[in-house]
This record gives structure tokens, C-alpha cells and sequence, in this order.
């Protein structure tokens, strides 16, 4: 796993700060234990935390047209990604909400004041996006939520109309039944790198994924096909 390296994170402020470190070992009882000297404080080494980062290697295309593909999809999936985040930060507000909603009169009509304002809020953008934008929204969204875009309309709305804005999506070429499968669809791997480079880059808010996707473990899986 030579994508992997560790940072010390608690440490970084001291050497931000120009504080001295140095580090020693202790053996007693033929056990060694590690300490972190900084500033004169003696501190065990295993009580600084460890965020685990990972390195991405430079990308390396076959041809010319993988490389301009690759771009298309980057391009596609900064743009549609806040949107998936926003529909995630809703439904979490919203889902917070029913909680506290007894009567289910009320929960239908506090429902139905979200759904509308979702609609307001994103309505007109939405229809700018392409059909691959579209999709790739989808794909988001599952990513986000843990649910397709057909069962958060359901939810939000009924089985009926989501039935026909599943059906509508479909004469363009969209399915709000799609999910997201970096582990098994090239292009959802193909994404997910995207979206962790864009993190580490500063250029996406990293939002963590409503199921665990393992980077390392998906970069292996798909360097060993």
C-alpha cells in the first residue's frame, strides 16, 4: 500500500509553532515504550492521534481520448456534486424534523413545505444539467443518502409519482434507480478518485459518504483488475 502515509496531526501545530521535538524510547521490563519530548513535556507517542491520508500518484492515461474522458467526468462531477450534498444536508434536516412530529397530518404537511422548497431551491438549476450530469447526480445522491433518487421521491412525495419521474428520466436516457457502485462500475471508481482528489484539493466540501467506501481498498481492488 504505497498510496498510504501517516501525518500527525496534534503534532503539526507544534511545529507550526516552531516548538522543538525530539523523540526517545524507554525499555523496562523488556517492554519499549516511545515518548514525544516537546517543549520540555514528556508525552507518550501513542497519545498523539494519527489521521490516515491518502497519497494519489499522478494519473496515468493510455491515450489521449481516456485522458479527455477522464477531464469530461471531473468537470461533470465538481459541478453536480454540491447539489448531492445539499439534497443529503436536507434530508438529514428534515428526517431530524419528523422526528419531533407526532401527528401524521402535520408530517405530511411539514413533508410536502420541504419537498416544494427543494424544488424551488434547485428546480431551475436542475434543468441545466445534461444527461449525463443528470445521472451522475444520481449516482451522488445514492452516495450521500444510501437511497436512490426514486425512493427519496416516493418517500417525499408517492409511489405513483415516483413511478412517472422514474419513467420521464428514462426517454433521457436517466435512471433514478441507479446507485452508486465504485467497487463494481469502472466509472463510479472513476468518480470517487475525482471527488478525493477535489477534497484533498480544497475544491469540494468533503461530506462523508452515507456507506463506507474505503479508498485504499477500492484503488487496489481496481489496480489488480
Amino acid at each position: 500500500m504505497r498510496l498510504v502515509a501517516f501525518i500527525l496531526i496534534c503534532l503539526g501545530c507544534y511545529v507550526m509553532s516552531a516548538q522543538t521535538l525530539t523523540e526517545y524510547k524507554e525499555r523496562k521490563d523488556s517492554l519499549e515504550t516511545f515518548y514525544y519530548i516537546i517543549e520540555g513535556d514528556t508525552i507518550p507517542r501513542e497519545f498523539i492521534d494519527l489521521e490516515e491520508v491518502v497519497l494519489l500518484n499522478k494519473l496515468e492515461f493510455t491515450s489521449k481520448e481516456d485522458r479527455r474522458r477522464y477531464l469530461i467526468l471531473r468537470r461533470k462531477t465538481r459541478k453536480v456534486y454540491p447539489y448531492a450534498k445539499m439534497a443529503a444536508e436536507r434530508l438529514q434536516v428534515m428526517n431530524a424534523r419528523l422526528e419531533t412530529i407526532e401527528k401524521k397530518g402535520d408530517r405530511k404537511k411539514y413533508t410536502k413545505r420541504v419537498q416544494k422548497y427543494i424544488e424551488g431551491e434547485f428546480s431551475e438549476t436542475l434543468k441545466k444539467f445534461t444527461r449525463t450530469e443528470g445521472q451522475i447526480l444520481v449516482k451522488l445522491i445514492y452516495r450521500q443518502t444510501g437511497q436512490t433518487a426514486f425512493e427519496l421521491v416516493k418517500q417525499l412525495r408517492s409511489g405513483w409519482r415516483a413511478f412517472w419521474y422514474n419513467t420521464t428520466a428514462s426517454m433521457f436516457d436517466i435512471s433514478l434507480k441507479e446507485e452508486y457502485k465504485p467497487f463494481d462500475v469502472k466509472e463510479d471508481y472513476l468518480i470517487e478518485d475525482i471527488l478525493e482528489r477535489s477534497f484533498q484539493a480544497s475544491l469540494l466540501e468533503r461530506r462523508a459518504p452515507a456507506f463506507d467506501i474505503d479508498f485504499l481498498d477500492l484503488k487496489s481492488h481496481w489496480n489488480d483488475q
